[in-house]
Protein backbone atom coordinates (compact mmCIF):
# COMPACT_ATOMS: atom_id res chain seq x y z
CA UNK A 1 0.00 0.00 0.00
CA UNK A 2 1.16 3.75 -0.81
CA UNK A 3 -0.13 6.96 0.82
CA UNK A 4 0.45 8.41 -2.37
CA UNK A 5 -2.28 10.80 -3.91
CA UNK A 6 -2.01 12.16 -6.73
CA UNK A 7 0.86 13.93 -9.55
CA UNK A 8 0.87 17.20 -9.53
CA UNK A 9 2.25 20.17 -11.80
CA UNK A 10 5.30 21.89 -10.28
CA UNK A 11 4.53 25.03 -11.83
CA UNK A 12 0.99 25.44 -12.49
CA UNK A 13 -0.51 23.03 -9.80
CA UNK A 14 -2.70 20.47 -11.66
CA UNK A 15 -2.98 17.50 -10.81
CA UNK A 16 -2.94 14.28 -12.86
CA UNK A 17 -3.22 10.41 -11.81
CA UNK A 18 -0.39 8.39 -10.32
CA UNK A 19 0.52 7.31 -14.14
CA UNK A 20 3.69 6.49 -16.26
CA UNK A 21 3.62 10.61 -16.94
CA UNK A 22 6.01 13.27 -16.08
CA UNK A 23 4.98 16.76 -17.91
CA UNK A 24 2.08 18.63 -17.36
CA UNK A 25 -0.14 18.60 -20.01
CA UNK A 26 -1.24 22.59 -19.74
CA UNK A 27 1.98 24.04 -19.09
CA UNK A 28 4.86 21.32 -19.65
CA UNK A 29 6.17 21.82 -16.19
CA UNK A 30 7.49 18.86 -14.14
CA UNK A 31 5.16 16.58 -12.30
CA UNK A 32 5.69 15.37 -9.22
CA UNK A 33 4.67 12.78 -6.41
CA UNK A 34 1.85 14.38 -3.58
CA UNK A 35 1.09 12.34 -0.63
CA UNK A 36 -1.86 11.92 2.28
CA UNK A 37 0.25 13.43 4.90
CA UNK A 38 -2.52 12.91 7.66
CA UNK A 39 -2.89 9.02 6.73
CA UNK A 40 0.88 8.67 7.00
CA UNK A 41 0.80 10.49 10.55
CA UNK A 42 -1.60 7.73 11.49
CA UNK A 43 1.00 4.80 10.96
CA UNK A 44 4.21 6.20 11.01
CA UNK A 45 7.21 6.34 13.93
CA UNK A 46 10.32 6.12 15.14
CA UNK A 47 9.90 2.84 16.59
CA UNK A 48 8.15 1.76 13.44
CA UNK A 49 10.94 3.02 11.72
CA UNK A 50 13.65 1.26 13.77
CA UNK A 51 12.16 -2.07 13.40
CA UNK A 52 11.72 -2.00 9.64
CA UNK A 53 14.39 -3.43 7.29
CA UNK A 54 18.06 -1.81 7.27
CA UNK A 55 17.37 -0.63 3.91
CA UNK A 56 15.47 2.46 2.26
CA UNK A 57 12.47 0.07 2.67
CA UNK A 58 12.32 1.10 6.03
CA UNK A 59 10.53 4.51 4.88
CA UNK A 60 7.95 2.65 2.66
CA UNK A 61 5.14 4.98 4.47
CA UNK A 62 6.47 8.27 2.30
CA UNK A 63 7.68 6.13 -0.70
CA UNK A 64 5.13 6.35 -4.10
CA UNK A 65 5.19 2.65 -4.31
CA UNK A 66 3.80 -0.79 -2.90
CA UNK A 67 6.60 -2.16 -0.78
CA UNK A 68 5.37 -5.53 -0.86
CA UNK A 69 6.10 -4.86 -5.12
CA UNK A 70 9.47 -4.12 -4.35
CA UNK A 71 12.35 -4.82 -6.26
CA UNK A 72 14.75 -5.61 -3.37
CA UNK A 73 18.34 -5.42 -4.03
CA UNK A 74 19.13 -3.70 -0.21
CA UNK A 75 19.85 -0.37 -0.99
CA UNK A 76 19.65 2.02 1.33
CA UNK A 77 20.75 2.65 4.83
CA UNK A 78 24.15 3.44 4.33
CA UNK A 79 26.57 4.46 7.16
CA UNK A 80 26.53 7.93 8.25
CA UNK A 81 30.38 8.53 9.52
CA UNK A 82 32.27 10.88 11.62
CA UNK A 83 34.92 12.64 9.87
CA UNK A 84 36.93 13.67 12.58
CA UNK A 85 40.61 13.93 10.69
CA UNK A 86 38.96 15.54 7.87
CA UNK A 87 36.56 17.86 9.85
CA UNK A 88 40.44 18.29 11.57
CA UNK A 89 41.97 19.16 8.35
CA UNK A 90 39.19 21.41 7.14
CA UNK A 91 38.65 23.23 10.60
CA UNK A 92 35.12 21.55 11.09
CA UNK A 93 33.94 20.50 14.54
CA UNK A 94 31.01 18.33 13.72
CA UNK A 95 31.34 17.10 9.88
CA UNK A 96 30.05 13.68 9.00
CA UNK A 97 29.85 11.98 5.53
CA UNK A 98 27.39 9.77 4.03
CA UNK A 99 28.87 7.09 2.67
CA UNK A 100 26.52 5.86 -0.62
CA UNK A 101 29.37 4.53 -1.95
CA UNK A 102 28.63 1.28 -0.25
CA UNK A 103 25.15 0.46 -2.13
CA UNK A 104 25.05 -2.50 -3.98
CA UNK A 105 26.07 -1.03 -7.16
CA UNK A 106 27.72 1.57 -5.48
CA UNK A 107 26.17 4.70 -5.98
CA UNK A 108 23.64 6.48 -4.49
CA UNK A 109 21.15 5.39 -8.01
CA UNK A 110 20.02 2.42 -6.18
CA UNK A 111 17.94 4.51 -4.36
CA UNK A 112 15.91 6.02 -7.19
CA UNK A 113 15.78 2.95 -8.96
CA UNK A 114 14.18 0.78 -6.20
CA UNK A 115 11.67 3.14 -6.28
CA UNK A 116 11.55 3.73 -10.26
CA UNK A 117 11.74 -0.17 -10.77
CA UNK A 118 9.00 -0.83 -8.10
CA UNK A 119 6.96 1.14 -9.73
CA UNK A 120 7.17 -0.25 -13.22
CA UNK A 121 6.78 -3.29 -12.07
CA UNK A 122 3.24 -2.17 -10.48
CA UNK A 123 2.48 -0.82 -14.16
CA UNK A 124 3.04 -3.47 -15.38
CA UNK A 125 6.29 -2.97 -17.53
CA UNK A 126 8.38 -5.86 -18.43
CA UNK A 127 11.41 -3.46 -19.55
CA UNK A 128 13.30 -1.00 -17.82
CA UNK A 129 15.73 1.62 -19.10
CA UNK A 130 17.52 5.06 -19.13
CA UNK A 131 19.54 7.62 -20.57
CA UNK A 132 22.66 7.57 -18.19
CA UNK A 133 26.20 9.15 -17.01
CA UNK A 134 26.91 5.49 -15.80
CA UNK A 135 25.68 4.57 -12.40
CA UNK A 136 22.07 5.17 -13.74
CA UNK A 137 22.92 2.64 -15.88
CA UNK A 138 24.79 0.09 -13.44
CA UNK A 139 21.38 0.38 -11.57
CA UNK A 140 18.78 -0.37 -13.88
CA UNK A 141 20.55 -3.19 -15.08
CA UNK A 142 21.00 -4.93 -11.66
CA UNK A 143 17.46 -3.81 -10.43
CA UNK A 144 16.18 -5.68 -14.12
CA UNK A 145 18.26 -8.68 -13.35
CA UNK A 146 16.46 -9.19 -10.17
CA UNK A 147 13.23 -8.09 -11.33
CA UNK A 148 13.69 -10.52 -14.28
CA UNK A 149 13.08 -7.89 -16.72
CA UNK A 150 14.64 -6.72 -20.33
CA UNK A 151 16.93 -3.56 -19.62
CA UNK A 152 18.14 -1.27 -22.55
CA UNK A 153 20.80 1.34 -21.01
CA UNK A 154 21.64 4.16 -23.05
CA UNK A 155 25.13 6.13 -21.91
CA UNK A 156 27.99 8.44 -23.85
CA UNK A 157 30.54 6.76 -25.47
CA UNK A 158 32.90 7.94 -23.53
CA UNK A 159 32.35 6.86 -20.38
CA UNK A 160 34.59 5.54 -17.90
CA UNK A 161 35.46 2.09 -18.57
CA UNK A 162 34.72 0.51 -15.08
CA UNK A 163 31.16 2.03 -15.60
CA UNK A 164 30.36 0.54 -18.76
CA UNK A 165 31.36 -2.82 -17.43
CA UNK A 166 29.28 -2.22 -13.99
CA UNK A 167 26.26 -2.12 -16.56
CA UNK A 168 27.49 -5.23 -18.61
CA UNK A 169 27.72 -7.58 -16.31
CA UNK A 170 24.19 -7.65 -15.49
CA UNK A 171 23.66 -8.60 -19.28
CA UNK A 172 21.41 -5.54 -20.25
CA UNK A 173 21.80 -4.04 -23.85
CA UNK A 174 23.97 -1.22 -23.50
CA UNK A 175 23.54 1.29 -26.07
CA UNK A 176 26.55 3.69 -26.82
CA UNK A 177 25.47 7.11 -28.18
CA UNK A 178 28.71 9.51 -29.74
CA UNK A 179 27.84 12.59 -27.57
CA UNK A 180 27.15 13.89 -24.29
CA UNK A 181 24.40 12.87 -21.55
CA UNK A 182 22.45 15.84 -23.66
CA UNK A 183 22.06 13.73 -26.61
CA UNK A 184 21.76 10.66 -24.46
CA UNK A 185 18.66 12.39 -22.64
CA UNK A 186 17.49 13.68 -26.02
CA UNK A 187 17.78 10.02 -27.93
CA UNK A 188 15.79 8.41 -25.08
CA UNK A 189 13.14 11.33 -24.92
CA UNK A 190 12.31 10.11 -28.10
CA UNK A 191 12.05 6.58 -27.59
CA UNK A 192 10.19 6.89 -24.31
CA UNK A 193 7.43 8.03 -27.24
CA UNK A 194 7.76 5.22 -29.61
CA UNK A 195 8.45 1.83 -27.31
CA UNK A 196 6.66 1.04 -24.38
CA UNK A 197 9.13 0.99 -21.63
CA UNK A 198 9.31 1.96 -18.45
CA UNK A 199 12.28 4.79 -18.50
CA UNK A 200 13.33 5.62 -15.28
CA UNK A 201 14.47 8.91 -15.38
CA UNK A 202 12.03 10.00 -18.14
CA UNK A 203 7.90 8.50 -18.25
CA UNK A 204 8.77 7.12 -14.52
CA UNK A 205 10.96 9.57 -13.43
CA UNK A 206 8.72 11.80 -10.69
CA UNK A 207 8.87 8.37 -8.80
CA UNK A 208 12.20 7.61 -9.47
CA UNK A 209 13.21 11.21 -7.95
CA UNK A 210 11.33 10.49 -4.69
CA UNK A 211 14.09 7.65 -3.96
CA UNK A 212 16.67 10.29 -3.69
CA UNK A 213 14.85 11.58 -0.02
CA UNK A 214 15.53 8.60 1.72
CA UNK A 215 19.34 10.34 1.98
CA UNK A 216 16.89 13.14 4.06
CA UNK A 217 15.02 10.52 6.46
CA UNK A 218 18.66 8.57 6.92
CA UNK A 219 20.49 10.95 7.94
CA UNK A 220 18.08 12.16 10.27
CA UNK A 221 17.49 9.49 12.19
CA UNK A 222 21.43 8.51 12.19
CA UNK A 223 21.70 11.93 13.97
CA UNK A 224 19.12 10.90 17.10
CA UNK A 225 16.22 12.33 14.55
CA UNK A 226 17.16 15.73 14.09
CA UNK A 227 18.43 17.70 10.75
CA UNK A 228 21.75 18.81 10.13
CA UNK A 229 22.65 22.10 10.39
CA UNK A 230 24.56 22.14 6.77
CA UNK A 231 24.49 20.15 3.87
CA UNK A 232 26.73 19.85 0.97
CA UNK A 233 25.84 17.81 -2.23
CA UNK A 234 26.74 17.14 -5.66
CA UNK A 235 24.83 18.72 -8.71
CA UNK A 236 23.90 16.85 -11.74
CA UNK A 237 20.40 17.59 -12.93
CA UNK A 238 19.45 18.92 -9.38
CA UNK A 239 17.00 16.37 -8.49
CA UNK A 240 18.75 14.52 -5.71
CA UNK A 241 19.75 18.05 -4.13
CA UNK A 242 15.92 19.51 -3.50
CA UNK A 243 14.79 15.54 -2.84
CA UNK A 244 17.29 15.52 0.20
CA UNK A 245 15.59 18.77 1.06
CA UNK A 246 12.24 17.18 0.82
CA UNK A 247 12.56 14.32 2.80
CA UNK A 248 13.90 16.80 5.53
CA UNK A 249 11.21 18.96 5.29
CA UNK A 250 8.00 16.37 5.21
CA UNK A 251 9.88 14.21 8.03
CA UNK A 252 9.12 18.06 10.11
CA UNK A 253 5.97 18.30 8.72
CA UNK A 254 5.35 14.44 10.01
CA UNK A 255 6.53 15.80 13.63
CA UNK A 256 9.46 13.28 13.56
CA UNK A 257 11.78 15.92 14.28
CA UNK A 258 12.03 19.69 14.59
CA UNK A 259 12.00 22.66 12.53
CA UNK A 260 13.90 22.21 9.57
CA UNK A 261 17.25 24.74 9.12
CA UNK A 262 19.60 22.70 7.17
CA UNK A 263 21.19 25.35 4.61
CA UNK A 264 21.77 23.37 1.46
CA UNK A 265 24.56 24.23 -0.42
CA UNK A 266 25.27 22.56 -3.67
CA UNK A 267 28.40 22.05 -5.55
CA UNK A 268 29.24 21.03 -9.36
CA UNK A 269 32.61 20.61 -11.50
CA UNK A 270 33.97 23.91 -12.95
CA UNK A 271 33.50 22.66 -16.15
CA UNK A 272 29.80 21.56 -16.04
CA UNK A 273 28.35 24.01 -13.48
CA UNK A 274 25.28 25.81 -14.99
CA UNK A 275 23.87 25.61 -11.39
CA UNK A 276 26.45 27.17 -9.68
CA UNK A 277 27.05 29.91 -12.57
CA UNK A 278 23.32 30.89 -12.08
CA UNK A 279 23.45 30.85 -8.34
CA UNK A 280 26.54 33.43 -8.44
CA UNK A 281 25.23 35.47 -11.11
CA UNK A 282 22.05 36.16 -8.95
CA UNK A 283 19.46 34.56 -11.14
CA UNK A 284 17.14 31.81 -11.58
CA UNK A 285 17.53 31.45 -15.15
CA UNK A 286 19.87 28.41 -15.77
CA UNK A 287 22.04 28.49 -18.75
CA UNK A 288 22.88 25.24 -20.74
CA UNK A 289 26.42 24.60 -21.46
CA UNK A 290 28.50 22.03 -22.68
CA UNK A 291 30.17 19.91 -20.11
CA UNK A 292 34.24 19.72 -19.83
CA UNK A 293 34.89 17.48 -17.20
CA UNK A 294 36.08 14.59 -15.19
CA UNK A 295 33.37 14.41 -13.35
CA UNK A 296 31.32 12.76 -15.88
CA UNK A 297 28.33 11.75 -13.37
CA UNK A 298 27.74 14.99 -13.11
CA UNK A 299 28.56 16.12 -16.76
CA UNK A 300 24.75 16.98 -17.23
CA UNK A 301 24.68 20.43 -19.39
CA UNK A 302 21.06 21.51 -19.34
CA UNK A 303 19.70 19.90 -16.07
CA UNK A 304 16.19 19.80 -15.51
CA UNK A 305 15.89 20.47 -12.23
CA UNK A 306 18.42 23.46 -12.32
CA UNK A 307 15.82 26.08 -11.29
CA UNK A 308 14.20 23.60 -8.30
CA UNK A 309 17.64 23.39 -6.96
CA UNK A 310 18.42 27.20 -7.24
CA UNK A 311 15.10 27.72 -5.20
CA UNK A 312 16.05 24.90 -2.69
CA UNK A 313 19.61 26.88 -1.99
CA UNK A 314 18.32 30.38 -2.02
CA UNK A 315 14.97 29.04 0.83
CA UNK A 316 17.30 27.40 3.16
CA UNK A 317 20.20 29.78 3.08
CA UNK A 318 22.61 27.81 1.42
CA UNK A 319 25.50 28.26 -1.19
CA UNK A 320 26.83 26.75 -4.19
CA UNK A 321 30.56 26.02 -5.55
CA UNK A 322 32.50 24.66 -8.20
CA UNK A 323 36.09 23.25 -8.36
CA UNK A 324 38.38 22.33 -11.37
CA UNK A 325 39.32 19.14 -12.16
CA UNK A 326 42.36 19.62 -10.40
CA UNK A 327 40.75 20.69 -7.39
CA UNK A 328 38.72 17.18 -7.68
CA UNK A 329 41.62 15.44 -8.01
CA UNK A 330 42.79 16.55 -4.49
CA UNK A 331 39.80 16.33 -2.94
CA UNK A 332 39.42 12.42 -3.58
CA UNK A 333 42.43 11.80 -2.66
CA UNK A 334 42.42 13.75 0.74
CA UNK A 335 39.13 11.95 1.46
CA UNK A 336 41.18 8.85 0.77
CA UNK A 337 43.89 9.90 3.09
CA UNK A 338 41.36 11.23 5.82
CA UNK A 339 38.64 9.26 6.05
CA UNK A 340 39.71 6.04 4.25
CA UNK A 341 36.59 6.63 1.75
CA UNK A 342 37.54 6.13 -2.15
CA UNK A 343 34.97 8.34 -3.96
CA UNK A 344 34.34 8.70 -7.29
CA UNK A 345 34.68 11.74 -9.33
CA UNK A 346 31.83 13.04 -7.95
CA UNK A 347 32.52 13.00 -4.02
CA UNK A 348 35.99 15.06 -5.21
CA UNK A 349 33.56 17.80 -6.16
CA UNK A 350 32.08 17.80 -3.06
CA UNK A 351 34.99 17.90 -1.27
CA UNK A 352 36.80 20.28 -2.83
CA UNK A 353 33.59 22.05 -3.49
CA UNK A 354 33.00 21.57 0.76
CA UNK A 355 36.97 23.07 1.13
CA UNK A 356 36.17 26.02 -0.76
CA UNK A 357 33.11 26.79 1.38
CA UNK A 358 34.80 26.40 4.77
CA UNK A 359 37.48 29.08 3.38
CA UNK A 360 34.93 31.32 2.25
CA UNK A 361 33.71 31.56 5.28
CA UNK A 362 30.57 30.21 4.23
CA UNK A 363 29.87 27.26 6.43
CA UNK A 364 30.30 27.98 10.54
CA UNK A 365 33.44 25.45 12.49
CA UNK A 366 30.35 24.56 15.26
CA UNK A 367 27.85 23.89 12.34
CA UNK A 368 26.56 19.98 12.59
CA UNK A 369 28.29 19.77 8.49
CA UNK A 370 26.68 16.25 6.06
CA UNK A 371 28.57 15.80 2.83
CA UNK A 372 27.37 13.38 0.52
CA UNK A 373 29.31 11.29 -1.12
CA UNK A 374 27.42 9.44 -3.88
CA UNK A 375 29.44 6.72 -5.50
CA UNK A 376 32.24 4.77 -5.73
CA UNK A 377 36.19 5.57 -6.82
CA UNK A 378 36.76 2.01 -8.13
CA UNK A 379 34.34 3.32 -11.12
CA UNK A 380 36.57 6.07 -12.01
CA UNK A 381 40.06 4.77 -11.74
CA UNK A 382 41.10 6.72 -14.79
CA UNK A 383 40.74 10.30 -12.64
CA UNK A 384 43.38 9.46 -9.93
CA UNK A 385 45.58 6.51 -11.87
CA UNK A 386 48.33 9.38 -12.56
CA UNK A 387 48.29 11.03 -9.39
CA UNK A 388 48.93 8.31 -6.96
CA UNK A 389 52.59 6.35 -6.23
CA UNK A 390 53.20 3.62 -7.83
CA UNK A 391 54.59 0.20 -6.24
CA UNK A 392 58.05 -0.52 -4.98
CA UNK A 393 58.97 -3.34 -7.38
CA UNK A 394 61.53 -5.02 -5.61
CA UNK A 395 63.57 -8.71 -5.37
CA UNK A 396 62.41 -10.90 -3.09
CA UNK A 397 64.73 -9.91 -0.15
CA UNK A 398 64.90 -7.87 3.00
CA UNK A 399 67.35 -6.06 1.59
CA UNK A 400 65.70 -5.19 -1.28
CA UNK A 401 62.84 -3.53 0.92
CA UNK A 402 65.07 -1.54 2.63
CA UNK A 403 67.14 0.23 -0.16
CA UNK A 404 63.79 0.90 -1.88
CA UNK A 405 62.43 2.29 0.62
CA UNK A 406 65.54 4.39 1.75
CA UNK A 407 65.22 5.47 -2.15
CA UNK A 408 62.05 6.54 -2.16
CA UNK A 409 62.52 8.72 1.09
CA UNK A 410 65.26 10.26 -0.30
Amino acid sequence: MTHAKALRCRECGREYPLDSINVCEFCFGPLEVTYDYDAIAKVISREAIANGPPTLWRYHYLLPCDREMAVDIAAGFTPLIRAQNLGEALGLRYLYIKNDCVNPTWSFKDRVVAVASTKAREFGFDTLACASTGNLANSVAAHAAKASMRAFVFIPADLEQGKVLGSAIYNPTVVAINGNYDDVNRVCSELSDKYPWAFVNINVRPYYAEGSKTLGYEVAEQLGWQAPDHCVVPMASGSLFTKIWKGLSELSQLGMISSVHTKMSGTQALGCSPIVAAWEGGTLNVQPVRPNTIAKSLAIGNPADGYYALRTMADSGGYAASSTDEEIVEGISLLAKSEGIFAETAGGVVIAGLKKLVDQGRIDPDEVVVAFITGGGLKTQEAVAEHVKPPLQIEPSVNAFEEALASRSS
